[in-house]
C-alpha cells in the first residue's frame, strides 16, 4: 500500500497521551475496562502498565511508544481493516504498528473475547 511521507510522518508524531484518552472513551461507552485497555496495549508493545502510563502523562509519540516498545511476536497476526487500510498492505513499520493499536483497540470496542484479541 502506497502512503504518502506526511502520511507516514503524521503517523509516527501523532501523541499517544492525547490518543490514549480517546481509545479509553470508546472502550468505555462500549462496557469494556481501563484495565483491559491497558491489558491490550501492554500485550502489544511489552511495556508495563506503570510504564503506559508514563508515556500517557509525557504525553509521548506514537514513534516514541513504539521505537521502545518490545513488539509481541504475534503482532503480524493482526490482519484485516482499519480506517480503510489493510494492515497486511501497510509497509511503514511505524504506521503498520499505530493501526496494529487501533486494531485492537477496536475489536477490544466490539465486545471480542480477550483471549481472541491477545492472538
Amino acid at each position: 500500500m502506497s502512503q504518502s511521507l506526511s502520511h507516514e510522518e503524521r503517523m509516527a508524531n501523532m501523541n499517544f497521551g492525547l490518543v490514549y484518552p480517546l481509545y479509553l472513551a470508546k472502550i468505555t461507552r462500549k462496557g469494556r475496562t481501563e484495565s483491559e485497555l491497558l491489558e491490550v496495549i501492554c500485550w502489544l508493545t511489552g511495556y508495563s502498565q506503570g510504564e503506559i502510563q508514563q508515556l500517557v502523562n509525557d504525553k509521548a509519540t506514537f514513534k516514541t511508544l513504539f521505537d521502545g516498545a518490545n513488539l509481541h511476536a504475534n503482532a503480524t497476526l493482526i490482519t484485516g481493516m482499519i480506517c480503510g487500510y489493510r494492515i497486511e498492505e501497510i509497509q511503514n513499520p511505524h504506521t503498520k504498528n499505530v493501526r496494529y493499536l487501533d486494531k485492537l483497540v477496536d475489536e477490544l470496542a466490539k465486545g471480542k473475547k480477550m483471549e481472541n484479541i491477545l492472538r
